[in-house]
């Protein structure tokens, strides 16, 4: 396993598309592992997405499950996630390691429905809420091409420079 360089903007890979996994293989096993030994080496994400780090496929790590009084459906590899239904939208605070010195508003839905594969390529939903809704909505932008910045509400109102504490 290994930690892999994560990829942060202004990177103009960060806007690229990512393609649908079709090789469900030890190649791709070995690649999940990276990819949470990644996660776990950044600062409390609880998400991580492949073309963070440069592979542009659909593949998305999340676990909230750390978060206290919040739902979760534990540690989850997505291959292929895809968003079949939502509802609902609330406005909350987002960081990411592509974007390490700002946070910002951004409204997504508060319930949503979601397919996805896992790394054998068993298919699986999910009805999810909340912050785990939230998160995975984030990780799926990824794999679009897209980053929490080119959602928040305002850059001039919504959008906050991460503070940096000295000890």
């Amino acid at each position: 396993m290994a930690i892999l360089e994560i990829l942060k903007l202004p990177d103009a890979r960060l806007k690229q598309a990512s393609e649908t996994v079709e090789a469900f293989d030890q190649s791709l096993r070995d690649f999940v592992a990276d990819l949470e030994e990644t996660r776990l080496a950044g600062p409390a994400a609880v998400g991580i997405a492949a073309p963070q780090v440069g592979r542009f496929q659909r593949i998305v790590i999340l676990d909230v499950s750390g978060r206290p009084k919040t739902s979760s459906h534990g540690h989850l590899v997505l291959v292929n996630p895809e968003i079949v239904h939502w509802e609902g939208y609330a406005m909350g605070r987002e960081g990411c390691l592509s974007v390490p010195d700002y946070t910002g508003n951004v409204i997504r839905a508060t319930q949503i429905r979601l397919k996805a594969q896992d790394p054998d390529g068993q298919v699986h939903e999910y009805e999810m809420e909340g912050f785990e809704a939230r998160a995975v909505q984030h990780e799926i932008d990824h794999l679009d091409g897209l980053l929490f910045v080119d959602r928040v509400v305002s850059r001039r109102t919504d959008l906050y420079r991460r503070k940096v504490y000295q000890s």
